[in-house]
């Protein structure tokens, strides 16, 4: 089919108009990623699916053609996405986080795209965290350090020619849940972080149907995966294949956004020149729900003990 057909299938009008089923949103990316689909088409089909609203069905069906497309990229332990634009947060301290979740001994795979703000990237390279050039070097960098970042554009050039679209639509299009759910190395667990509250329940029934294993969804510091030691926090997502849902309780009375912290650096938090408390608790937190994800138990301890460790250096 071209993708007229699907954009048709959309946009036939009220009464007419239908989701499309996991095998047609399959069939779309496949048309899309291959360069081969109008512009016209392409954006016809995104703007159509924002106005209704993307099911899980149709996340399923593209991230199915999505995931295909991509390069193998050797084992990982746990997937760990970052497609926040960063407009509405202070440093990444998530980094950190996912670094102690490397310490601990489980091959840790960063991937994504921030726009035009270049805190991720930054903290990347505060911390130690190396970016890949390429999918090969990727994997080179995983079985060196555990932990490693490849960007999209280093991933997939073909979605991010798509997904940098919103800077043509000016507007938010399902490719920025796609993106989240692309799991390059096929990881039994991820780690995903959303801005908008609704999109939590969709990609953890849309995992449940790519037959995923383990996820964490939440709310997170300017939509990554970063939780916020003052606020109740609820997590969707799965336990072995299974649908699934908690509320992580605050940790402190204090209130304060997590764009508000940042007086400490990365590297100065890291390497204990300087100390602050929330700043502390979000990456202790924010790691022990990610150990959780990955099914060790006593996360919060254990995350504790990695970060109580951490200026001893890393062991191949």
């Amino acid at each position: 089919m071209s993708l007229s057909d699907h954009v048709r299938t959309l946009g036939r009008g009220p009464g007419r108009a239908r989701s499309l089923t996991r095998e047609e949103a399959r069939d779309a990316m496949t048309c899309i990623l291959s360069g081969e689909a109008a512009p016209e088409a392409v954006g016809a089909l995104l703007m159509l699916l924002r106005m209704k609203g993307e099911t899980a069905e149709e996340i399923a069906g593209f991230s199915d053609a999505a995931q295909g497309s991509l390069p193998d990229i050797g084992p990982v332990d746990l997937d760990w996405p970052s497609y926040a634009a960063g407009r509405t947060r202070g440093s990444p301290w998530f980094l950190a986080s996912a670094r102690l979740v490397a310490r601990a001994g489980h091959r840790v795979l960063l991937h994504g795209w921030n726009g035009a703000d270049q805190k991720v990237r930054a903290g990347l390279a505060e911390l130690g965290i190396a970016t890949a050039a390429t999918p090969q070097e990727a994997r080179h960098i995983l079985d060196r350090d555990r932990i490693g970042y490849l960007p999209l554009e280093a991933l997939s050039p073909a979605l991010m020619q798509v997904l940098r679209l919103r800077e043509v639509l000016g507007l938010r299009s399902c490719i920025n849940t796609v993106c989240r759910m692309l799991n390059p190395g096929q990881a039994s667990a991820s780690v995903q972080g959303v801005f908008h509250p609704s999109y939590r329940q969709l990609q953890a029934e849309a995992a449940e149907k790519l037959g995923w294993r383990n996820l964490s969804v939440i709310k997170g510091g300017g939509g990554e995966f970063e939780r916020n030691p003052t606020k109740d926090v609820t997590v969707f997502g799965l336990r072995r294949g299974r649908v699934w849902t908690t509320t992580l309780p605050s940790e402190s009375h204090e209130v304060r956004r997590l764009d508000a912290l940042g007086a400490t650096t990365l590297a100065d938090l890291w390497s204990g020149t300087r100390t602050t408390d929330l700043e502390t608790r979000t990456i202790l937190g924010t790691a022990a729900l990610a150990l959780d994800t990955l099914g060790v138990t006593d996360s919060a301890v254990v995350a504790e003990g990695l970060w109580a460790d951490r200026k001893i250096p890393d062991v191949a």
